[in-house]
């Protein structure tokens, strides 16, 4: 029994050291940083924004691989399926971690088995926008025109099931109005066509769509948080234009496969959670029309947990599924 005793403690000690020293040497090597979305979106933006400070004040080599498809499931799949080393992280967000589980019929991952909580990056309202020369100029006016002519106002997103889909619906129950929706396969080719006439609206995250709002290429109609965006003053809630109680964000959060070691992961968040607290990233996701946030893990688990049973909900009262 002695002899097991000891066994015992030299393994927990010898435990306890390599964790240390994983923590210490942390890390040695490039990180890849995959983003379920293509370039130009709003979690594209905010991941090379935390890549380029942490390259700045860590040192550390953090490089974006874009993996888009599926709704973001392919690119946060990969990740789930690496190793647990930290040396493969994943931007996840509302809609691949929150309303794809319900959404789709077989999901590749389970969000809360199969992946490693770290900190939660920003969150964002949406923002429901038209082309510059719409005859669009406000909410009502949207309302007037599917009222009149039902099913024929087009309404384009991101993808089926994405969290700017699903607050499109929530805000057609809420109006009492049926839109033509329109999926894309991220923001580029949804703007070229609501550019172009194809479609007449588009729901997109705020950091996704401030480029072309401050360009003047596009015309805000509303946002869907309770509150006005910080910076988008100017621009009326839903809850204010006659939808009382309407409040749709979306959240960004950074993640690693289940397993990592703890020591890593607290790593990780105390570097990432010091970029976020910097003025000029803080400053910077602002300006995309985001708010950087950081938490500690478990935080980030809880939100993650309380959105699932949220976003479920209404993927289910929209009856939008995918196979």
């Amino acid at each position: 029994m002695k002899l097991f005793t000891k066994l015992v403690f030299a393994f927990a000690a010898g435990s306890i050291a390599i964790g240390a020293s994983a923590q210490q040497t942390y890390p040695n090597k490039p990180i890849r940083l995959v983003v379920p979305f293509p370039p130009g979106g709003g979690p594209d933006i905010i991941a090379r924004l935390v890549a380029n400070k942490l390259q700045a004040t860590a040192k550390w080599n953090v490089v974006i691989d874009n993996r888009p498809g599926a709704g973001g499931n392919i690119g946060v799949d990969l990740v789930a399926k690496s190793p647990a080393d930290g040396y493969t992280l994943v931007i996840g967000q509302t809609s691949n971690l929150a309303v794809n589980p319900t959404l789709y019929k077989k999901l590749p991952y389970q969000p809360l088995k199969d992946l490693a909580p770290i900190t939660t990056l920003a969150t964002a309202p949406l923002v429901l926008v038209v082309a510059a020369n719409s005859p669009y100029k406000t909410l009502a006016d949207v309302v007037a025109a599917a009222k009149a002519k039902p099913d024929q106002v087009t309404f384009a997103s991101p993808g089926n099931g994405t969290v700017a889909h699903l607050t499109g619906e929530m805000l057609q129950k809420a109006a009492g109005i049926k839109l033509q929706h329109v999926p894309y396969k991220g923001i580029s080719g949804a703007l070229t066509d609501l550019l172009g006439g194809q479609v007449q609206l588009y729901m997109s995250s705020v950091p996704s769509a401030m480029s072309s709002i401050k360009n003047g290429k596009i015309r805000t109609i509303a946002v869907t948080s309770a509150q006005r965006a910080v910076d988008l003053p100017q621009v009326p809630t839903i809850n204010e234009s006659g939808y009382k109680g309407f409040d749709a964000i979306t959240w960004f959060g950074l993640l690693a496969p289940a397993g990592t070691p703890g020591p890593v992961i607290a790593r990780l968040n105390s570097e990432v959670n010091k970029a976020l607290q910097s003025n000029e990233v803080k400053e910077k996701i602002s300006a995309e029309g985001g708010d950087a946030q950081g938490s500690t893990p478990d935080a980030f688990l809880a939100l993650m947990k309380s959105d699932l049973v949220k976003w479920g909900q209404i993927v289910k009262d929209s009856g939008a599924t995918i196979d």
